[in-house]
This record gives structure tokens, C-alpha cells and sequence, in this order.
């Protein structure tokens, strides 16, 4: 990927990218910077005298054109290098490419989302799979490369080179290592838009840009994708007019040539029959089904445990039905899904489960313990099914159900290709016959002993992390209370009242205890739920505050200032758990602080409605230096922290169970001024509409 795109992108992400920003990234490509100049001193942008001035001529364009010149031509400098690139026309690739980056930015925009210029990037790169197929196999794709998009290349690709464009794309930007959905959306711009209900905005706005850049003559394509961004199907004429324009002047400053693009119309997609040899065909049969009756059953008798049974069958079955490659999903003890049971070549599978519960093809298979068949190219799939496909790497599944007696172990996937599924189609009867040995043996592999221990494994693990949990949580009263001895040490060698100190000290204890009793819960990470009037935010945050008060954990060069509304001040739920979340997010921010000083601010926003419920927005924010992009891609999960101590890491993850134990929400925000936690708890009944908040600033407690 190109140096200067990845810095634009990183700015982009960050949202810090001003003028002297993107000039001192411009500033370090030679060629770049002359692409600037050049455009700025075009007719088009010229007024007076010749800009010499890089900053000079990047205010005349703009920023937005800046943008769109950097994100074009280093995409053009990358993929134009491509291997028979050279020898190919690709002025109707360009084109197309050009016309959808304009109307992805532009639906982009009529969607709010955030990031245009990403939109933009998009659409341009949503089609370089073909550059690819082209670099890799220019006798294969040197027809199709000229063909028409539609669903029929990327059969014709799937079939001729076991790989869609999308799919080529997709992988090439995935090792870009961007935190984006932008492979996403390259992988799916030719999911129907059925499918791309409720995914992330940008895999809906490439498909959009993608039907209209290349099927505006489809009215039917036109409203759909008019439906997958919220337009009306009137406006796309508007929007394509508009994209023409922006294309045409774009080219002219890029300085390529698009003259002659639509004089070719595309040809459909070609791919030539599979050869078959019948004598062959029959021979091979006949062999599979000799090896099947009189093998099988002695070859999966031999196996010595589970792990080398399950390898035997996945082998045997790719050498009796030519399966490209073979997996085993076993039911899990509760019997609610099937999940992947690893063997030596599939490690990764291991993750990977199905719900009984939510149908599809594979799970069709166990519970009616009939062979099902799965292809790419024929009904929609459920995404459990594409990612079987793409696990397998094969374009077709044959789901094998073992059944022993009057049960249904699991069942053995395995992956063809899609001129296979005739065939196998035929001989159903030896496949059952196949899954039903193998179930036997997989049966009498399996003990009583072994789900026990599993179960029991599983069970541990549970209360391990559970253990966790409370050993991270016990920490904080356990400073708290730390801190409030050193306190009451001074005051009573100064013989001065401890009341005040010695009731935060109970308060804390009994914290600590009702933590560490929570351990004898049968889900010891989540405690029970109990009746309660509901809390008061600004006595909870009055609380909180109380105990950082009088001790050193906060530095003198940290301020907190609390925003509180005596009018939308009660939530629904435990001020304890309330209590327990506002510590942990006041703690992480006095860290975040800790080395350069700064301001701590707890804001009581008011009330919002969401989803037609009435929620208390309360915000902790801090001026410290945010949050790292490691940090907020894993932002509320357990994971390894680089602050001392063997229980760090843990703390984001527990507030986000805490809030969503109280039914609320929780959003974070973070850039180079700051981090801003944003919580939603649903208000107390009978709340009235939000008021004026007035600040009290507390200073330095």
C-alpha cells in the first residue's frame, strides 16, 4: 500500500487532518506535490499569477479536492503497475472505477457517514480483484477482464479460477491491515441487498455505488440500490449526472485519458465446458464404491481415539468423493448447535459453530439426517454457510449427517466444485452409508468420561475468569481503603475527628465483601439482580467522589468537575453497580492523566430518547491523550494491558457488562484531546424532560 495513502488514511481516522497537516503529507512525495501544483495552475483554478507555493496552491484547491487527488492517483501509481496491466485497455475499468468512488462519496454524505473519503477509497478499489485475476492469469481472464460485472463472471471466475474479483480484492486489502470494513465491502458488493440489511454502512454503500455505476439501465438494480442508502430512485439520475461531471473533471487533473471508454460494450462472461471422460468417470466410481463397502468400516475400527478417527474420515472421504477438503461439526453437549471438531489440517474450525435452532443448509442436514447440498451460485446462503465456503475454499458443500441409530452425531462437510454436485448427487445412497459408519465408530470413540471432562473444563474456565473479574474489581476498594488509613494515621496523630473517614472505611469493607461473595454464585461474573427505588446520579457521583477525596491517588495537577440536573437526576437499576462503573472510569482517566495534568469532567446531559424509551445520558470525559487505535479496536474485551500487574486489562470490560447489566449503552470517543465515555441508562419512571444543566466546578479533590 502506498506510504502517503496510509498517512492520509491514519489522519482521515483520527479526524485531526488540517491544512498544514495534509500539506506536510503532500510535501513528502515529489511527484504528489507536482500533481498539486499542476492542478492548481490549470484554467480551471488559476487566478493571477502562478502558484510556486505548495500550501499556496493546495488553499486554491481545497481540501476535498486534495483528498480526491492523493486517494486517486496513488491507487492508480499502485495497481497500473500490475503485471499485463500495461497491455490491456483499461481506460472502461477506470472509468467505471472513477464513477462508483464518486457516488459512494457522494451516498456516503447523503448518510452522514463519518468518513466520505473512505467511501470514496472504496468504491474506487472495489473492482482491482479483476486487475488481480488479470495479473495472475491473463490467458484464463484476459477475456473475462473486458466482460460484464454481474453475477455471471463471478461464476464463471469461482468455476475457472476457484476465486470471485471480490474475493481477489478483498484479500488484497485485508494485507493492508487497515482497522476498516473496507475488504468487507469490496468481499460483498455483489450481495444481493436483502442480505446487506442492518451490516456496516459503508458494505452497503459500495454495493449502491456499484449498481449504479455499472446497472443504472436495470430499474429493478436501480431501486434497490436507491433502498440500501435511503434515496429515492429519481435521484439517482441526479446522481449520476453529478458523477459524471466530477469523473470527467477528475480524469482531466489525474491526467488520464477516458476518451473511447464506452465505445466497447462489455461482453458476457465465458467460461468452456469441464471436459469429462466417461470410461474414466465410471472406472472411478466403480473403484470408490469397491474401497467404500469393503474398507471403511475396517479402516475406521483401527483408529486409535477421537482426534485420529476424525482425521481418518476427513482423508477417506476426500479420496471416495473427491471432496477439495473435508471438516467434521459435532453437536455440543446442550445438543443446540454443531461445532467444529479441529483436526491436523484444520486447526481453525475449532472456533466455528452453527445454531440448530436458526436453520440453514447444515443444519437442515443433522436435524432431518438427509445429505444436503450447498452451492455458491444457487439460493441465498446464510452467512454460516459462507463461511464454510471460504473455510473450505470451494464454491460447493455436501453435508454428510452421521447418524447412529436414533441419533445424529454431527455432520461431515465437504467441499466441490460446483460441476461436481451431478455426481455426487447420484451416489447419496453410499454417502449415507459412509456417514452411518462413521458414526458408529465416532460413537464408540466417544465416552461418557470424555463429555464429563469437557463439560468440567468448560465449567472451570467459567469461574477462572469470574475470578478474575472480582480480584480486578476487589483492587479498587482495596486502594480506596489503603489510601483512607494513611488519611486517618494523620488525623489521629493530629488528634483531629475520623467519623467521616472511618464511614467511607465500612462502606468500602462491605464492598469488598459483597465482591467477594458474588463468588459463590452459580455465574459468578453477573450478580443476582434485586428490587430497587433506583439511584440517584448525583448522590452516586457525590459518593464517588468522597472517596478519592482527602487521599494522594489524585494528583494535584488533575481537576474533576462535575455537571449535574437536580431535574433528570434518577436512573433505574443498583446504585451500587452505577457506583462500581463511574470508580473504574474515574480511575482509568486519573492515570490517563497522571504524567501531564489535565481535567476530569462528569456531565449529567440529561435525558434522550432512544428506540422510544427514555434513557439518562451520562458522559465521563478527560483531556488526557486518547486512547491508542490497539486500545479501541479491542476497547471493551479483556485483554492484556501494558499497566503493571497481573489483573489490568480487565476494566473496560467489566463496565461494559455493569452497563448492560442495567439495561443501558455505552459508546466511547477519543482523539488527541481527549477521551469521552457516553452512557445511556434508561431513566427512572416517571421522569419528566430534560432541563438546563448547570456546572459546578469542584476543583481538585
Amino acid at each position: 500500500m502506498p506510504q502517503i495513502l496510509i498517512k492520509l488514511l491514519a489522519h482521515l481516522q483520527a479526524d485531526d487532518l488540517g491544512m498544514p497537516e495534509l500539506a506536510a503529507l503532500v510535501a513528502k512525495d515529489a511527484g504528489m506535490t507536482g500533481k498539486i501544483l499542476s492542478v492548481a495552475n490549470t484554467s480551471a483554478y488559476h487566478r493571477g499569477g502562478r502558484q510556486p507555493n505548495l500550501e499556496q496552491a493546495m488553499v486554491t484547491l481545497g481540501t476535498d479536492m486534495i483528498k480526491t487527488l492523493v486517494i486517486s492517483d496513488s491507487v492508480f501509481q499502485t495497481f497500473n503497475s500490475f503485471p499485463n496491466s500495461g497491455a490491456t485497455d483499461l481506460r472502461a475499468f477506470w472509468k467505471n472505477s472513477l464513477t462508483a468512488a464518486v457516488l459512494a462519496r457522494d451516498l456516503a454524505r447523503h448518510l452522514n457517514y463519518s468518513q466520505p473519503e473512505e467511501a470514496y477509497l472504496a468504491g474506487l478499489l472495489h473492482n482491482v480483484g479483476r486487475l488481480a485475476l488479470l495479473a495472475a492469469a491473463p490467458k484464463e481472464y484476459g477475456f473475462n477482464f473486458t466482460a460484464r460485472d454481474d453475477e455471471d463472471l463471478c461464476a464463471v471466475e469461482q468455476r475457472t479460477l476457484q476465486i470471485t474479483h471480490a474475493e481477489a480484492g478483498a484479500w488484497l486489502i485485508e494485507r493492508w491491515q487497515l482497522d476498516s470494513f473496507l475488504a468487507d465491502s469490496v468481499l460483498y458488493h455483489h450481495e444481493p441487498g436483502e442480505r446487506l440489511e442492518g451490516t456496516h454502512p459503508l458494505i452497503r454503500i459500495v454495493r449502491a455505488a456499484h449498481l449504479l455505476s455499472g446497472h443504472a439501465d436495470d430499474p429493478n438494480l436501480v431501486v434497490e440500490a436507491a433502498g440500501l442508502c435511503d434515496i429515492e430512485p429519481e435521484a439517482a439520475d441526479q446522481l449520476l449526472a453529478q458523477a459524471a461531471r466530477q469523473v470527467e473533471r477528475a480524469a482531466a487533473h489525474l491526467g488520464i485519458d477516458l476518451a473511447g471508454a464506452d465505445d466497447i460494450p462489455a461482453p458476457p462472461a465465458f467460461a468452456p465446458a469441464a471436459p469429462v471422460d466417461p470410461v474414466q468417470q465410471r472406472l472411478s466410481e466403480e473403484m470408490r464404491n469397491l474401497v467404500l463397502v469393503s474398507e471403511i468400516g475396517q479402516s475406521f475400527a483401527r483408529q486409535q481415539g477421537e482426534s485420529g478417527l476424525l482425521e481418518s474420515m476427513t482423508r477417506s472421504a476426500r479420496v471416495l468423493f473427491d471432496f477439495e477438503n473435508a471438516a467434521v461439526l459435532l453437536e455440543n453437549p446442550t445438543g443446540h448447535a454443531l461445532v467444529g471438531a479441529p483436526t491436523a489440517s484444520q486447526q481453525r474450525i475449532a472456533e466455528f459453530s452453527i445454531s440448530l435452532a436458526k436453520g440453514g443448509a447444515v443444519a437442515k442436514a443433522a436435524l432431518e439426517r438427509r445429505l444436503a447440498f450447498v452451492r455458491r451460485d444457487g439460493a441465498p446462503l446464510g452467512l454460516s454457510e459462507e463461511q464454510l465456503l471460504r473455510m473450505l475454499g470451494t464454491e460447493s458443500l455436501v453435508c454428510v449427517p452421521l447418524v447412529s441409530g436414533a441419533r445424529c452425531l454431527g455432520v461431515l462437510v465437504g467441499g466441490i466444485a460446483s460441476w461436481q454436485v451431478p455426481s455426487c448427487q447420484k451416489r447419496e445412497r453410499f454417502m449415507q452409508s459412509f456417514g452411518a459408519q462413521a458414526a458408529s465408530a465416532l460413537e464408540n470413540a466417544m465416552s461418557e468420561r470424555g463429555h464429563a471432562r469437557r463439560q468440567l473444563a468448560h465449567v472451570a474456565e467459567e469461574y477462572r475468569e469470574a475470578s478474575r473479574r472480582v480480584v480486578h474489581e476487589v483492587n479498587n476498594p482495596l486502594s480506596i481503603i489503603k489510601n483512607y488509613l494513611s488519611v486517618l494515621d494523620g488525623k489521629l496523630e493530629r488528634q483531629e475527628p475520623v467519623a467521616g473517614e472511618l464511614s467511607i472505611l465500612h462502606e468500602e469493607i462491605d464492598r469488598v465483601g459483597q465482591l467477594v461473595n458474588s463468588l459463590t454464585e452459580v455465574r459468578p461474573d453477573v450478580q443476582p439482580s434485586r428490587e430497587s427505588p433506583g439511584a440517584n446520579v448525583a448522590k452516586v457521583v457525590e459518593d464517588v467522589l468522597r472517596l478519592f477525596r482527602a487521599t494522594d491517588f489524585v494528583p494535584s495537577n488533575v481537576e474533576i468537575v462535575v455537571s449535574m440536573s437536580d431535574e433528570a437526576g434518577r436512573i433505574e437499576g443498583d446504585p451500587d453497580i452505577l457506583k462500581q462503573i463511574l470508580v473504574n472510569l474515574v480511575k482509568n482517566a486519573i492515570e490517563a492523566l497522571a504524567a501531564t495534568g489535565g481535567r476530569i469532567e462528569i456531565a449529567n446531559r440529561g435525558h434522550v430518547n432512544r428506540e422510544r424509551r427514555l434513557y439518562l445520558e451520562l458522559v465521563v470525559s478527560d483531556t488526557g491523550p486518547g486512547l491508542s487505535r490497539e486500545v479501541l479496536a479491542n476497547l471493551f474485551s479483556a485483554v492484556k494491558s501494558t499497566k503493571e500487574g497481573p489483573h489490568h486489562g480487565l476494566g473496560l470490560s467489566i463496565v461494559h457488562s455493569l452497563v448492560k447489566k442495567l439495561n443501558g449503552h455505552i459508546a466511547c470517543r477519543s482523539g488527541t484531546t481527549g477521551t469521552s465515555f457516553e452512557i445511556l441508562l434508561p431513566a427512572h419512571a416517571g421522569a419528566s424532560a430534560p432541563a438546563g444543566l448547570p456546572v459546578r466546578a469542584l476543583g481538585s479533590v
